[in-house]
């Protein structure tokens, strides 16, 4: 079977057509590898020339791609890691669902950089790595965002997105894991979804197709920290929190302000809590992505204060 054709690079006008947003000669970014531990690195998207203003974390089985749009709403230095054993990223020792593991290499990744004190939004398994790196290295994060997700996720919760996850482990050609996205992700547009799963997939030498995140030969697993922890280390972020809300059925989390789990005496609603709504199409499986004009326009967003 001949090779598809793939350039990570080359897609960025197909995202911005798509979303009216205007397009330069040609988009400022350039793909990084950083070392985080011995014979182990991450990789990440750095979009523009100066330092990023903004540091974002994709939610599980993606990649840094999956805020192509919103740096192209954006249009501003930033940062788009892809997670340990995600992306391009090396594989993560703790499994895909290590979320206190993942957060040390995300602030290793962050301090060999050199960057301190910025906004730091993510989505999914990315907010809950996002909450531990705040919690954890309060120096790196000036405020936090978390996209459709609260430490009150459960397995329950979350079963429409790994039940896509845990699908089939190759696909005969391109066209059969687009349908099986597509068939999954009704709200959004065949072509943005051919180009997330070139972006996050890759052909074999056999000409069959795998996820990247399953390269590694590690299933996906459950998130491995409990919430009670989770909402400790929210209790103990002294920054400004945004909740962004997908407002679908694919959503995450509950009708209260962060979802359900929290213990008594855990992290209460305060000013700090700033609890915000998608109206947009929810999260969705396989392609699970924010819809990029809203989100550029959250207050996490802006430039660091």
């Amino acid at each position: 079977m001949p090779k598809v054709p793939y350039d990570e690079f080359s897609l960025f006008r197909e995202n911005a057509e798509e979303w009216s947003i205007p397009y330069p000669r040609a988009a400022e970014v350039e793909r990084l590898e950083i070392t985080v531990a011995p014979r182990r690195h991450l990789s990440a998207l750095r979009w523009g020339t100066t330092s990023p203003q903004l540091v974002l974390l994709h939610g599980g089985a993606q990649n840094a791609h999956t805020f192509d749009t919103v740096a192209l709403a954006l249009a501003r230095p930033l940062l788009s890691v892809d997670l340990p054993g995600h992306g391009h990223s090396d594989a993560a020792p703790g499994g895909p669902g290590d979320i206190e593991g993942h957060a040390r290499d995300v602030a290793a990744l962050l301090g060999a950089m050199g960057i301190a004190h910025l906004p730091v939004v993510g989505m999914s398994l990315g907010g809950l790595v996002a909450l531990a790196v705040a919690s954890h290295t309060p120096a790196l994060v000036s405020k936090l965002g978390l996209i459709d997700i609260t430490p009150g996720v459960t397995p329950d919760k979350a079963r429409h997105i790994t039940a896509f996850v845990d699908g089939p482990a190759s696909f005969a050609d391109l066209d059969d894991l687009v349908a099986r996205t597509v068939a999954h992700n009704p709200t959004r547009s065949e072509p943005s979804l051919r180009r997330g799963v070139l972006h996050n997939a890759i052909q074999l030498d056999d000409g069959t197709w795998v996820w990247r995140h399953q390269r590694h030969g590690t299933p996906a697993s459950p998130m491995r920290t409990e919430p009670a922890t989770l909402w400790e280390a929210l209790s103990r972020v002294e920054v400004p929190v945004l909740l962004v809300r997908a407002m679908g059925s694919g959503s995450m989390v509950d009708d209260g302000p962060f979802g359900a789990g929290r213990p008594a005496g855990g992290a209460r609603q305060d000013p700090r809590y700033v609890p915000r709504r998608l109206i947009g199409p929810a999260s969705t499986p396989g392609a699970h992505s924010p819809d990029p004009p809203i989100l550029a326009s959250s207050p996490s967003a802006r430039p660091r204060s």
